[in-house]
């Protein structure tokens, strides 16, 4: 659970300590307070999207910590590298370059790593949600994720992928005739001019390195033969090889009188051998040069035959020829087409009975769990004060898509004698926030997340409809714990924890604090939601009775 936030410089929060307990945590206070900042920050360090505009003014960075008691040990840890501890601590610095640092027990992480922790740790609901739970694309999979239908998806899903890959190589070679042949006819044609040319992998690079040392063979055999007069001596100056011979004479005769240069003796030796060698692989080079008249006329011809073909085929005569492959190949497949087509014909058969199969039973797995789905939020409903609301998951039978070969909508009544029709149509705003809330808690119990936030969802709701919600999110943080932005009484009252955001102003600056509340503070404050900001006698009665309860 969440149990210290720590805030510095979001918003009009300059720096704010905020502890939580387990149940029901509620934070009341003015509108435009800063109730949602809180929220905001919340989302902040589970790694949503984070804006410099949240920076206050005047500051480089704003950073929000987090710190959360009795976390499982989730995979998440091993696979990032992050040191696991059940006290786990979430720090994020949003900076106003746009840079994002952020750390889970020291470790850093980055924004999206973050975030997958984040859904595991909370769940925030808010007002908006009501968008994504009547939007009929989503139903199915709030279906699903009731049903816990992981599996059937899974299943489905890899069996609908091959039927999708056999039909994508159906479309591929299904063409008329006339486009038939003329593909035809220019395979045949490439695969002429590749296979005339008889080239071998590998051949422009040798050509080419051929070419350029006939194209310097007289520049390398002058090199060369100066090289080894150098070394062997001419006509009038002897080489290198003559000297090194000299010294090693000259040296021999010292050992008859001294064995002090006999190894140095040695080492001339073995230099006038390596010189030697030298130069008769030099030799052995410029005989190498030798070539007839025409060999550079010929491999300049043959150079240009490879270069037409590069322009079209490939950059290497590699490629050239792997590119001749690919031809042969699809000639081949194009004039055998029609059996290839049967044979695929009947793989497709066999895959869509398989991916049918696996439709039907993902389709009464839905059913089933639809009728639990909607038992439970039409239960829900009634402890909410709505108990005549008819509510039903509606199927449309499709053909084999990506999700099933099932199209789900949520359709219901708001009022008795009133026909089912889609849920966005038919519900005001105070019953938007009672469904959304009865939807959220059925839809809930399938995750293990154990912090639910619920940002003002009670909008439009008073009277006895604000005590249901407010008894039924009291039930819900009797297993999780939960924390609820509200405007009502009811649900003040009925919160274990009770935080007070306030707005002040100092030296011409906004502060917004965060306060825990006391029995006193709070008969106070649910005095001031039930009255206003003129809190009397008959108010604070009222507020201590509800509290009482």
């Amino acid at each position: 659970m969440l149990s210290l936030l720590h805030i510095e410089n979001i918003a009009v929060i300059e720096r704010s300590d905020i502890s939580f307990d387990r149940g029901f945590n509620v934070l009341t206070g003015e509108t435009g307070a800063g109730k949602s900042i809180v929220i905001d920050a919340i989302s902040a360090v589970l790694g949503e999207r984070a804006y410099r505009d949240m920076i206050r003014t005047g500051t480089e960075k704003a950073s929000v910590r987090a710190v959360f008691t009795d976390v499982p040990e989730y995979p998440w840890f091993s696979e990032n590298g992050v040191e696991y501890d059940p006290e786990t601590i979430i720090q994020r610095e949003i900076h106003l370059d746009g840079k994002n640092i952020c750390r889970v027990n020291g470790t850093l992480v980055t924004v999206s790593i973050l975030r997958k922790l984040g859904i595991q740790l909370i769940n925030i609901h808010g007002q908006h949600d009501s968008a994504s739970l009547f939007d009929e694309n989503n139903h199915l999979a709030f279906l699903d994720d009731f049903a816990e239908n992981g599996h059937l998806r899974r299943n489905y899903e890899e069996k609908y992928l091959e039927v999708a890959d056999l039909r994508r190589q159906i479309d591929s070679m299904t063409m008329d005739e006339s486009e038939k042949l003329r593909r035809m006819e220019m395979l045949k044609y490439q695969i002429a001019e590749i296979e005339k040319a008889q080239l071998e992998a590998g051949e422009d690079e040798t050509l080419e390195e051929r070419r350029k040392l006939l194209q310097n063979a007289e520049k390398l055999s002058d090199a060369i033969h100066t090289a080894v007069e150098c070394l062997y001596g001419g006509d009038d100056t002897d080489g290198a090889a003559s000297l090194l011979s000299q010294a090693e004479r000259e040296l021999s005769r010292l050992t008859r009188i001294t064995d002090s240069y006999d190894a140095l003796r040695e080492r001339i030796t073995d230099l006038a051998y390596q010189v030697q060698d030298a130069a008769e692989e030099l030799r052995a080079a410029r005989d190498d040069l030798c070539y007839s008249t025409g060999e550079l006329d010929q491999i300049e011809s043959r150079l240009d035959i490879i270069h037409r073909l590069r322009k079209k085929y490939g950059t290497t005569c590699a490629d050239i020829l792997t590119y001749l492959e690919n031809a042969k190949q699809e000639l081949d497949e194009i004039e055998f087409a029609d059996d290839h087509l049967e044979r695929l014909k009947a793989k497709l058969n066999k895959a869509e009975k398989s991916a049918w199969d696996a439709a039907y039973l993902l389709r009464d797995n839905r059913i089933a769990a639809a009728e639990v789905l909607s038992k439970r939020i039409l239960s829900e409903l009634a402890q909410l004060d709505m108990p005549r609301v008819q509510f039903s998951c509606e199927f449309t039978e499709l053909e084999l898509t990506a999700n099933g070969a099932d199209a789900v909508a949520f359709y219901m009544s708001a009022n008795a004698g009133e026909a089912l029709k889609p849920m966005s149509k038919v519900a005001s705003g105070g019953e938007l926030a009672r469904i959304m809330l009865a939807m959220k808690n059925v839809l809930a119990e399938q995750d293990q997340v154990p912090t639910l936030i619920f940002d003002e969802v009670d909008t439009g709701v008073s009277g006895r409809a604000a005590q249901k919600v407010a008894e039924k999110l009291r039930s819900v943080a009797r297993n999780k714990q939960v924390l609820c932005v509200t405007h009502l009484p009811q649900i003040a009252a009925m919160g274990d924890t009770h935080m007070l955001i306030a707005k002040s102003e100092r030296d011409g600056r906004t502060y917004t604090t965060v306060t825990p509340l006391d029995r006193d503070g709070r008969i106070r404050e649910v005095a001031r939601i039930i009255g206003g900001a003129n809190i009397t006698e008959t108010t604070l009665k009222s507020a201590e009775e509800m509290l009482s309860h």
